[in-house]
């Protein structure tokens, strides 16, 4: 005799601490697998995008540093690239060189952040977090030497930076830069044969070719399903395309492979940064850029590779000091296209799981 049974509506969220800023999935459920999910946004919505055309370039920097709040400094460049090319301000040697340090620190720093909340997920509690925010937290105080602050930095400037690097600066992250690596092969010995790690996500959420290219992922999301795509090498920014080093492609599209994509991204990382450091050039670290920018009437589109993919601002100039219109395109509400489609007929630990190799920050979904 066959058992009637009900497919069961569960409700997870909106709270904090396992969805990576105030989010709620609203998923059906048969037993404990799913075969629904709906995603529900909006709780974190701030209306950054509409403030900011209320007030001048300048002013919306700070603004910027509040979207993906673990990647506030590629969040700044993103932004100030755009500004620059809409109102054709030349940035010098010295502070592009900078730029591409920092931006490699941070990227560190938000895989860093990323990977322990999804051990966390996993049910791995505390440690391994940790283990990782050990390390992030010495690039937080390098950002701290430069900006006086730990999270929200507001730093860059349209032709460069509010000031130039401290002295102590450089020493600091040649020591950083001698150890990480010897960290990173930590936490690979401590997760990437971990045997419930390895059944936890080997094989589950598998994000195919097609669907990655259709849902317009982006980042280490694109990069572990096999699509060789990044910014920094497909359409070249700043000064990278005078630095060696490789874009890390998976094949699987599997939770695992999500993992180890930024694994080896922070590798990569390393690897520009000995070269940024090594080349730094003296120099002036400010363009000449006016203190009240009203840039001519037109409309821009500047794209960076950030930490969790295309990070894209598109601004609309009436030739005033504000924004006509000022628009983020932002890689956490995108990767998020396809959860959906990733997580049907896996059970509800598996969804936690899935879903934090996504790496999300609510900041940049609700914006």
């Amino acid at each position: 005799m066959a058992i009637k049974t009900e497919n069961f509506i569960l409700n997870i969220g909106p709270q904090h601490p396992s969805t990576h800023g105030v989010f709620r999935l609203r998923i059906v459920l048969d037993g404990e697998v799913i075969t629904d999910l709906e995603p529900v946004f909006g709780y974190l919505h701030r209306g950054i995008e509409k403030l900011a055309e209320g007030r001048t370039y300048l002013q919306d920097i700070p603004f910027t540093d509040r979207l993906d709040y673990l990647g506030s400094m590629t969040n700044n460049h993103a932004y100030v690239m755009a500004v620059e090319k809409l109102a054709g301000i030349t940035v010098p040697e010295r502070a592009e060189y900078i730029r591409v340090i920092l931006d490699e620190l941070q990227r560190i720093a938000s895989h860093l952040a990323g990977l322990g909340f999804f051990l966390n997920d996993l049910g791995a509690l505390q440690t391994p977090l940790l283990y990782m925010f050990r390390e992030r937290e010495k690039i937080v105080e390098l950002f701290d030497m430069c900006s006086g602050q730990r999270l929200n930095y507001n730093y860059y400037r349209f032709g460069g930076f509010v000031q130039d690097l401290p002295e102590e600066f450089l020493p600091a992250l040649k020591i950083l830069l001698d150890t990480l690596p010897d960290f990173i092969d930590e936490y690979e010995q401590l997760i990437s044969t971990n045997e419930i790690v390895l059944i936890r996500t080997k094989g589950v959420g598998v994000l195919k070719r097609d669907l990655a290219i259709n849902s317009s992922a982006a980042g280490p999301v694109l990069r572990a399903s096999g699509i060789n795509w990044d910014i920094r090498r497909n359409d070249p920014y700043s000064i990278y395309n005078r630095f060696e080093f490789d874009i890390p492609i998976a094949k699987n599209g599997d939770t695992y492979d999500r993992y180890m994509i930024r694994i080896l991204e922070m590798r990569q990382s390393v690897r520009i940064l000995r070269q940024a450091v090594k080349d730094l050039p003296e120099g002036e670290i400010m363009g000449k850029a006016p203190k009240l920018l009203k840039p001519p009437a037109g409309e821009v589109y500047s794209r960076i590779e950030g930490p969790k993919g295309e990070l894209g601002f598109y601004l609309v100039s009436d030739g005033t000091d504000k924004p006509y219109r000022w628009r983020v395109r932002p890689p956490c509400l995108l990767n998020l296209s396809a959860l959906r489609d990733i997580v049907i007929g896996w059970k509800v630990a598996d969804l936690m799981a899935i879903f934090g190799s996504i790496d999300i920050v609510m900041g940049e979904v609700d914006r």
